[in-house]
């Protein structure tokens, strides 16, 4: 088992709970290993993306679901084998949480490119540059 010491302290990793972003993240390509991180709840709404390769690196995340949302994203067949996904009900998604630096502006959602991760082989992708139609459930 590895220890690590983040923002968060020092946390232990499992190398069974390590998620995988083979081409790593817009922007991060060359930190490819996570640990997603969340507060010890019931059904906790915010999750942290912690980078096992950068310790200053994180990432706020919240499943659509939480946010009320439900919509879809198309994976081609090469994100599905990257994924090693072969059934969709093995997939979530989530989205990256962001705060503008000035003061007193609300927290917002990134919606047009959610992280798709297969919970079964602990694989993820960030899909950049979709459209999605947006629904909010009631």
């Amino acid at each position: 088992m590895q220890t690590l010491n983040t923002r968060f302290g020092e946390i232990d990793i499992d190398p069974e709970t390590v998620l995988t972003f083979p081409l790593g993240m817009p922007g991060f390509e060359k930190c490819t290993r996570y640990k997603l991180l969340h507060e010890e709840q019931l059904n906790p709404r915010v999750r942290w993306l912690q980078s096992l390769d950068d310790a200053d690196l994180s990432f706020s995340l919240v499943q659509v679901e939480h946010l009320g949302l439900s919509y879809e994203v198309e994976l081609s067949d090469e994100e599905c084998a990257l994924l090693e996904l072969e059934d969709a009900a093995d997939a979530i998604l989530l989205l990256l949480l962001s705060r503008p630096l000035e003061e007193g502006r609300e927290i917002s959602a990134n919606t047009q490119a959610p992280v798709v991760l297969n919970i079964k082989s602990r694989k993820a992708l960030q899909k950049v540059g979709i459209r999605a139609d947006i629904v909010f459930r009631s």
